[in-house]
């Protein structure tokens, strides 16, 4: 997909209407304290010769997700919206300033098995944009491509064990990082809005 045409697809009306409320990951048995509710922000990166999307990777030495690929974002805080946190952490973990992403909506709630409660944010920006990873937080920030986001066989499922049982998961391509888990299921999730699945 290119520029051009990630940009029209953003500017589609109805671009999100059409995927379901929420996704839970093996979240059974949670009970109403144990939920955390958190914001991701889904940020198109508008290049001129490829978009794409903004990822983390996790600090090392964090005591939950260590190391792992995520979407700048965390909990929120009591009475901020899903829109609110987004920003706030993209601003805290990368350094990316609140005022120049444009929202474009919400992606499909996730729950996790951890019990987070994810809301994800879609916005885009216009380079050239100056990010300052917070070395407490973000061992690294980096982009996968639109165009392998949107390609349908990108994509694969794998499975593993995990506390005596069997889970089955998304993975996307990437030469460095193991995009996986909540974060490769939003990105099956824009996936599919991006192409009008």
């Amino acid at each position: 997909m290119t520029t051009a045409e990630l940009r029209a697809a953003l500017a589609r009306p109805g671009l999100l209407a059409g995927l379901p409320e929420s996704f839970s990951d093996d979240a059974e048995g949670l009970s109403e304290t144990s939920i955390k509710p958190a914001a991701v922000l889904v940020c198109c990166v508008l290049h001129d010769a490829a978009p794409g999307i903004l990822l983390t990777r996790r600090a090392a030495h964090l005591s939950t997700h260590a190391g792992q690929v995520s979407f700048p974002g965390g909990r929120m805080e009591p009475g901020e919206t899903a829109e609110a946190a987004a920003l706030r952490e993209a601003a805290e973990e990368v350094g990316l300033d609140p005022r120049l992403p444009v929202l474009h909506g919400r992606l499909p709630r996730h729950t996790t098995g951890t019990g987070y409660v994810i809301t994800p944010v879609l916005a885009s920006v216009e380079p050239p944009i100056a990010l300052t990873p917070d070395p407490a937080e973000v061992a690294a920030a980096f982009e996968l491509p639109v165009a392998v986001v949107t390609d349908p066989d990108a994509p694969r499922r794998e499975s593993a064990m995990w506390q005596g049982r069997m889970r089955e998961y998304w993975v996307w391509p990437h030469g460095e990082h193991h995009v996986w888990g909540a974060t490769a299921r939003i990105l099956v999730n824009l996936a599919a809005a991006l192409r009008g699945a």
